[in-house]
């Protein structure tokens, strides 16, 4: 028997994104809805090769009876909805922010920390930030063998962060360039075509930004509370796929064959390391793919159990979609959703 599934903001880049990994990895699904807002509501959105769904309206959906929600339609939706959606009985996983730091909501990357979702008594799970997840998922099997110190981040992130909007803006702006269009600045604080821009979301007192608060807090809650993050967040002229420049320090020296054996074996991590021309992946060719892929390992001579690693992925399939899916199949595997109808 499968489960009753509903996206929550399907008409989305992440929601639709979410309905073309639910098909592709042939989750067990007896009856889906896509939800989002009125505006939206009669729209047709994919799921799979052959099934159109009608869009359903998020104000007057009633989750009763259904096992499963996929939930990205922004935080202040999210913030409304979910807890509904939870007191009628479905488990929700929510890809926007509002709930991550919650101490009851547990914050889950299925590679790092599947077991937090045993503790989800209030029925909601939030999937991490997309830049997070990725770093996480590269970084587990090295704290498994040296214990993490401290982590020091420089991030690359495309502009699909900013969802369809953002990449539209990148795409407006670029070819107006070529025919001396002045640039049209809306998603961004400043031309994003052909630049770097070192601010993701708003300021905060102490001069970081909000995504860069979100990676430390959110690396902490994930991965071990006693870790040191700083992380410095830019948004460059990419569609689609973060990279990461991370350095890393240990409590324990590192041993590099080690490092590598480990980070081959890790669940959801490609090395791809080879020193020569090209021989690391680039956002461009993790488009479409489930994994963290790390390039460039070596170590940091600057600090005592340094290493330094290259990291990029697919965030609108790892860092959000499909993260949030494979939650979903942890908590079928750990038997803590059965179908609805089957109960």
């Amino acid at each position: 028997m499968g489960y009753r599934v509903a996206v929550v903001g399907a008409t989305g880049a992440v929601g639709r994104e979410i309905l073309k990994t639910l098909a592709e990895r042939a989750f067990p699904i007896d009856e889906i809805a896509a939800v989002a807002s009125a505006r939206s509501t009669g729209q047709e959105v994919s799921f799979g090769d052959r099934k159109v769904l009608k869009v359903q309206n998020l104000d007057t959906f009633d989750f009763t009876g259904w096992d499963i929600a996929l939930f990205s339609p922004g935080g202040a939706v999210s913030a409304k909805h979910a807890p509904r959606a939870a007191a009628a009985g479905c488990i929700v996983i929510d890809n926007t922010s509002h709930f991550r730091m919650e101490p009851d909501v547990p914050l889950v990357v299925p590679e790092v920390n599947p077991n937090a979702l045993k503790k989800a008594r209030r029925g909601i799970i939030a999937n991490p930030n997309c830049s997070t997840i990725q770093m996480v998922v590269a970084l587990k099997p090295l704290h498994d063998l040296f214990t993490i110190r401290r982590v020091v981040v420089a991030t690359y992130q495309a502009v699909a962060g900013a969802g369809k909007e953002g990449m539209d803006e990148l795409f407006a702006q670029a070819k107006g360039f070529f025919v001396n269009d002045p640039p049209k600045i809306e998603q961004f604080t400043k031309q994003i075509a052909f630049n770097c821009i070192p601010q993701i979301d708003r300021f905060m007192d102490d001069g970081a930004t909000k995504e860069e608060w979100k990676m430390t807090v959110e690396t902490r809650k994930i991965l071990d509370p006693d870790i040191a993050v700083i992380a410095t967040c830019v948004r460059v002229p990419v569609f689609i796929g973060h990279s990461e420049a991370v350095h890393v320090e240990f409590e324990e020296p590192v041993d590099l064959a080690r490092a590598r054996a480990a980070l081959r074996e890790a669940d959801g991590v490609i090395l791809h390391d080879e020193r020569e021309d090209g021989g690391y992946v680039t956002p461009l060719e993790c488009v479409g793919e489930d994994a963290s892929y790390v390039s460039r390992l070596r170590v940091d001579p600057t600090v005592p159990n340094g290493l330094a690693f290259w990291c990029v992925s697919d965030n609108l399939r790892k860092g959000a979609a499909l993260n949030a899916v494979q939650i979903a199949e942890t908590m079928i595997a750990l038997d803590l959703i059965r179908p609805a109808a089957k109960v």
